[in-house]
């Protein structure tokens, strides 16, 4: 046991007796080890030929994608290092919102490369500092690499959208798809100066199995998955105005506890007809006020409902709040938390309110609002997978196209400039005198990594594909990158392969980040006590 120490005067023991250490190479090994397997799982679902998982969860629950944060989240790894790398893919997915399998990938291809290096006994403070150095580097690269466009381009920002769907489940149906994405985000976006900002919480996505992906419609105005409360309602009203109530529509309880002593039969008859009275005031006040919808965050007593379906107007309750701050954002209108204080200013408005049937369920659209600062997405699909799927894809699609509107620089996809960015750190190396330039050399061919995945898992020859891939960028074509849907290399502009530049940016630094964490641990010590060997049970 690494934790007793002999001693002249004895043994001294500085851990608990259970404590498992692991120390030195061993450690590092075991910790590189995990961090691959991680990045073996998702490599075969990179690029636009990747496969899907298919991960079941100990209720029996069945999820299928290739998002790489989705399967590494669904799988829980136990071994520290991999959760580290299940931690990267975390980041990505919410900063950038897309490249996370890129990023495990390149990760776990710098650990393989490094533990080159270790057993050729370079110290891993060399081989940590040669790999910071080159991340210096190639982000310099890349800032050179990119193109600048307009951020409210429709026509580059339909590319970007298209490309980040490719490698997903929706890609047959991406050429419509794209552009419900680049509408929904661009009316959404604020201008702020020159610069914009997109706030993808004004963005509502709904989800309902039935019908084909085909069926997935961007609505402007908010959907509800909630129906009218009364029967005797209008179901469809034109030219809507809706009062937007954050107050019940009922006879409030006192806070005590009270009781009222009722002598006489006829004083218990005014006490109801008072509560009918208090109940009727509230929906003439909403009537006189001219509105003719009424959306409400709590309950509406029955009485009420009836007064309000008298009146003709459509009434929606215990509808949540966030619903209720995209409606204010939709409809133009104000939330009103007392009815006595309404007046016609507070009211939203929309051409249609209606109530339509989608698949079992019965959901209020309201549809039609002048100038939306808050839309929905509803997305359909033949069942419950496929829609969960396309979600996961619209909202890899949505960030990406939020990240270019506030960051407007794009690069070429398909591998393009890992393989680019390979190419120069090597030449780069040459100028390094000492064992930095083999961890540099290391680190450029971590990143030939991606075009090396997207070529295998598209069935082509890996080798073949990455040496001709060479020889056309050393030839002065940087945007020549591997186009998996034919099977060749071609020109990734030519062909609308984009992405961002912030995604690709933020991949090589989370993998070299969390390569060169895992690189510094040379000592594992496990405290639980429990039977899993050093370092935990591995992933």
């Amino acid at each position: 046991m690494a934790s007793i120490q002999q001693t002249p005067n004895g043994p001294v023991l500085v851990l608990k007796e259970s404590a498992l250490q692991q120390k030195g190479k061993d450690a590092q090994k075991n910790n590189i080890t995990a961090a691959k397997l991680v990045a073996q799982l998702v490599k075969t679902s990179l690029g636009p030929r990747g496969l899907d998982k298919m991960l079941v969860d100990s209720l029996g629950d069945v999820t299928i994608t290739n998002d790489g944060a989705t399967i590494l989240k669904e799988i829980d790894a136990q071994h520290p290092a991999a959760k580290m790398m299940v931690e990267v893919s975390k980041t990505i997915d919410t900063e950038v919102g897309d490249g996370t399998t890129s990023s495990v990938v390149i990760a776990g291809s710098m650990l393989e490369k490094a533990e080159k290096l270790l057993e050729k006994n370079i110290h891993s403070t060399v081989i940590i500092d040669g790999y910071q150095n080159a991340a210096e580097k190639a982000l310099e690269l890349l800032k050179g690499l990119a193109k600048k466009i307009q951020a409210d381009d429709h026509e580059s920002l339909t590319k970007i959208a298209k490309t980040s769907m490719q490698s997903k489940l929706i890609s047959e149906d991406s050429v419509g798809l794209s552009k419900l994405v680049v509408d929904s985000i661009l009316k959404i976006a604020r201008k702020d100066g020159e610069n914009y900002s997109v706030d993808l919480d004004n963005l509502k996505v709904e989800k309902k199995s039935g019908g084909s992906i085909d069926d997935t419609t961007l609505i402007k105005g908010i959907v509800l998955d909630k129906e009218i409360v009364h029967s005797g309602m209008p179901t469809k009203i034109e030219k809507a105005k809706i009062a937007l109530v954050n107050a019940a529509l009922e006879v409030e309880k006192t806070e005590m506890s009270a009781e009222i002593r009722i002598s006489d039969p006829t004083q218990m008859q005014m006490f109801l007809e008072e509560e009918n009275r208090m109940l009727k005031d509230m929906v003439e006040k909403l009537h006189q006020v001219g509105a003719n919808v009424l959306i409400c965050q709590k309950g509406i007593d029955d009485i009420a409902q009836h007064f309000l379906s008298k009146h003709g107007i459509l009434a929606v309750r215990r509808v949540k709040e966030s619903d209720m701050t995209k409606l204010t954002k939709a409809t133009g209108g104000r939330i009103t938390t007392n009815l006595d204080d309404i007046t016609t200013n507070d009211l939203g408005s929309a051409d249609i309110v209606k109530q339509k049937k989608v698949e079992s369920d019965k959901w209020v659209f309201i549809e039609g609002c002048r100038n939306p600062h808050s839309v929905t997405v509803l997305i359909r699909g033949g069942s419950q997978r496929v829609v969960d799927e396309v979600d996961r894809s619209i909202h890899d699609a949505l960030m990406v196209v939020k990240d270019v509107i506030e960051t407007p620089s794009i690069v070429a996809g398909g591998g393009s400039p890992e393989a680019y960015l390979s190419s120069k750190l090597k030449e780069w190396a040459d100028t390094f005198d000492g064992r930095e330039q083999l961890a540099i050399k290391q680190y450029a061919e971590s990143l030939e990594a991606i075009p090396l995945t997207i070529a295998e898992n598209a069935g082509m020859d890996p080798i073949d594909t990455i040496i001709s891939l060479r020889a056309r960028q050393a030839g002065g074509k940087k945007s020549i990158g591997i186009n998996a849907k034919e099977g060749k290399i071609g020109d990734m502009y030519s062909l609308d392969i984009v992405e961002p530049l912030v995604v690709k940016e933020q991949i090589i630094k989370s993998a070299t980040e969390t390569a060169c964490m895992i690189l510094r641990i040379d000592d594992v010590i496990s405290i639980s006590g429990g039977s899993a060997g050093p370092g935990g049970p591995m992933g």
